[in-house]
């Protein structure tokens, strides 16, 4: 049955070799290890291992091969290989740690990862580059990794809301081991779902992502987590005023095929940080990942993925008249995974199932003023065939989602209750080598909603050149999103977000990428990567401008337009690590509502919504000295955009006979043209020192941190009634231990 999903593509008289590759003393996979093979005559012929440890060469002709698997870190393992007609020798390798190189693995491994290493929007993280921030937690974590991204703007460091290359939180595609997640990031911004004990890699879009990835038009966050040790039981226990957390792993029987992986995490900062920041930080959330991993063959792997995350919390300080409301998410999440390989054809077949729910609500619990629930199932199988000059990826999914919302009124003109929707879909993502160096990876993605008889057809392309230190790179691709997240983006502590299908007679929100970069490796350790990008948006859904912040208002469509570039330089030694980025971006929103003809005498109006940070600045410098780890890291950013009032007014509805001399009416806020302000610059240092020793067989590590260490007054946002300031978190110094028994 498999073999009638197959392309016709003709393999014959040539072999393939594929396996999987692995650490042999967990068992974990090592995602980017090399393989290549020699033959007689001296050709070479390689691959790189992808997420999950897998690889493949193809077009080998028959005869006798040497064979050597390599990675950093790791003694290279070497075999002599014969090889028949039409064979497909499945071949996998646990390659041995090498104590002896470990200098030497953060200057090698920048070649596949690193922040100067991003190919046409796409950068690949690694656990130890996460590690290397402050934070207020000893333990790594994604959400404080993006932040140092150019190009990645922040409101502020409260609601974990990010907006990715001029596109809004809404329009960003967050994968957990190939499951969707709608709102992973927690309320305070230093946390997500992903701290960097869990993960294996993470494939960041920042744009122009291929076909397999669709439903969004901004960017793509693919998180690929760990298998979970198969060798022996280990786990760590760690503890900050901020959260703590807990993680256990280890095989499930003695054969070494199968095993789990487990972390828990609590916030406890209204016991603890409150009293460090001295002002309240009214913030709780959790979160609880579980994992199962199962190799029952040599040819084939099982895992399945369980995910639940709360948080609760009021964003802001009451500095205005509306009192804050509390605003809780919680996320659930189960995926099972199965890979296997076909015996006698060169394909790598991946199979998922997966369940998202979101649950949001704003308000009190007994009463939310608003409440929003999605859930998505998702099905979908995606095969790899491995031709040696071509691969062809492609595959084909089905998906239900329900979304239902209770909005309180806030949408006069987008009311909706309960709707099910349906998505099927197919892409196909070939991937042509004509030349060594030389990659062209065009791909095209027919996206078909059954339930609203609507289908999208999306070509893209993908592709990148790499001659000596040298590599060109580019990216362009059309993307639509049938489900949006409806938000009130004029006020800045507004997280709470309700899904939704677009409505009937309303435009599909659209985007078109266009992405061109160059790289150069300047010398062993030291990198430079320049990216030029634009983005052209269609049919957005943005609140109505009105003189009624926080309290009603309409949906009204707009268009969007961004543009920037981005300079990353990297440097590392055995020693001492130290990037500087600059990113410069422009993003203007084009409003088209009915009334903008009585505010401003124009159907039509340009202005800079409150996510354009022109300018943005990091710096990141990690050294050791003697038997510690120091780092610093600043941040600037440009000022943001904001809502300027002039003054303030009572409307009271004449409906009737009213006395206006006893009816108080609505207050309402006399602006200028919107988002005309801009707020101050934002820029902060954070500092950490870490030392780590052995004591009683467990590994220890002490953390001291310091974020925000100059103080800086760093404005959140301006109460509109009011005209006060809210700031940002201040001086905050945090201390953490870490224990690990392996």
């Amino acid at each position: 049955m498999l073999g009638s999903l197959l392309p016709s593509v003709t393999y014959a008289q040539t072999a393939t070799l594929r396996g999987f590759i692995s650490d042999q003393s967990n068992g974990e996979a090592l995602p980017g290890a090399n393989v290549y093979l020699r033959d007689a005559s001296g050709d070479l012929f390689g691959a790189a291992a992808d997420n999950d440890g897998f690889f493949a060469v193809g077009r080998l002709v028959p005869g006798t091969y040497v064979v050597v698997v390599s990675f950093v870190g790791f003694v290279s393992h070497a075999d002599t290989l014969q090889f028949a007609r039409d064979e497909v020798h499945s071949y996998n390798v646990a390659l041995v740690p090498d104590t002896e190189q470990l200098g030497e693995i953060v200057v090698d491994a920048a070649r596949t990862a690193g922040a100067a290493r991003v190919l046409a929007g796409l950068q690949t993280v690694l656990p130890a580059e996460i590690d290397r921030i402050p934070s207020v937690d000893i333990a790594g974590d994604l959400a404080s990794y993006l932040t140092l991204l150019p190009g990645v703007v922040t409101i502020g460091d409260q609601g974990g809301q990010f907006f990715i290359r001029g596109g809004e939180p809404w329009q960003n595609l967050v994968l957990l081991d190939g499951v969707l997640l709608y709102q992973p990031f927690h309320i305070l911004g230093f946390f997500s779902a992903f701290p960097s004990d869990i993960l294996n890699s993470v494939d960041i879009y920042a744009g122009g992502f291929g076909a397999r990835y669709g439903g969004r038009i901004s960017s793509v966050i693919d998180v690929t987590t760990r298998h979970g040790n198969k060798r022996r039981f280990a786990g760590a226990i760690t503890a900050s005023p901020f959260i703590i957390g807990m993680r256990l792993e280890g095989p499930l029987d003695e054969s070494g095929k199968h095993s789990f992986l487990m972390s828990i995490r609590h916030s406890i900062i209204e016991q603890g940080a409150t009293h460090l920041i001295k002002r309240p930080v009214p913030f709780q959330f959790d979160d609880f990942f579980f994992k199962l991993h199962s190799s029952f063959t040599r040819d084939s792997r099982l895992s399945i993925t369980l995910l639940r995350t709360y948080d609760r919390g009021r964003i802001g300080e009451d500095v205005g008249e509306t009192p804050l409301a509390e605003v809780r998410w919680r996320n659930q999440m189960a995926g099972l995974r199965y890979l296997v390989l076909p015996g006698s054809v060169p394909v790598l077949a991946e199979f998922k199932i997966g369940y998202s729910l979101l649950t949001s609500e704003l308000g009190p619990d007994a009463t939310p003023i608003r409440s929003a629930r999605t859930s998505r199932v998702n099905t979908s199988a995606d095969l790899t065939f491995y031709g040696g000059l071509v691969d062809i990826k492609w595959g084909l999914f089905a998906r239900t989602l329900n979304l239902t919302s209770e909005l309180g009124g806030l949408f006069q003109n987008f009311a909706f209750d309960q709707e099910w929707v349906t998505e099927v879909g197919i892409y196909a993502e070939p991937e042509f080598k004509p030349m060594p160096g030389l990659s062209l990876a065009p791909s095209v993605r027919i996206h078909s909603f059954p339930s609203k008889r609507e289908t999208y057809i999306e070509p893209r392309i993908r592709a990148s050149y790499e001659v000596g230190p040298q590599r060109f790179s580019g990216a362009m691709g059309l993307y639509h999103q049938e489900i949006i997240g409806v938000s009130d983006r004029r006020d800045a502590t507004s997280v709470f977000t309700a899904w939704a299908a677009v409505p009937k007679l309303s435009g599909v929100p659209g985007a078109v990428h266009l992405i061109l970069g160059y790289n150069y490796r300047i010398s062993r350790g030291l990198d430079v990567a320049v990216e030029g990008f634009r983005k052209w948006y269609s049919n957005l859904f943005i609140a109505e401008w009105t003189a009624f912040p926080r309290l009603t208002t309409r949906i009204q469509p707009a268009d969007g337009d961004v543009v920037g570039m981005d300079i990353r330089l990297e440097y590392q030694t055995p020693k001492f690590y130290g990037q500087i980025n600059y990113g410069l971006s422009s993003v203007k929103y084009d409003a088209k509502q009915e009334s903008l003809e009585l505010w401003f005498g124009t159907a039509k109006f340009r202005f800079r919504p409150a996510h354009d940070r022109r300018h943005q600045v990091n710096i990141l410098a990690s050294m050791k000295v003697k038997k510690f780890d120091l780092t610093a890291r600043w941040q600037f950013g440009s000022g943001l955009p904001y809502n300027r009032a002039l003054g303030f007014d009572g409307f009271v509805l004449m409906d009737t006979a009213i006395n206006v001399f006893g009816e108080p009416g609505d207050r309402r806020v006399i602006y200028e043209r919107p988002f005309n302000g801009i707020l101050p610059t934002y820029h902060r240092l954070d500092l950490s020192v870490e030392r780590k020793f052995e004591a009683g067989g467990a590994k220890i590590t002490l953390q001291g941190s310091i974020l925000n260490a100059y103080d800086r007054s760093n404005i959140f946002y301006l109460d509109v009634f009011t005209l006060q300031r809210a700031d940002q978190l201040p001086f905050i110094p945090s201390f953490g231990i870490k224990i690990e028994v392996n």
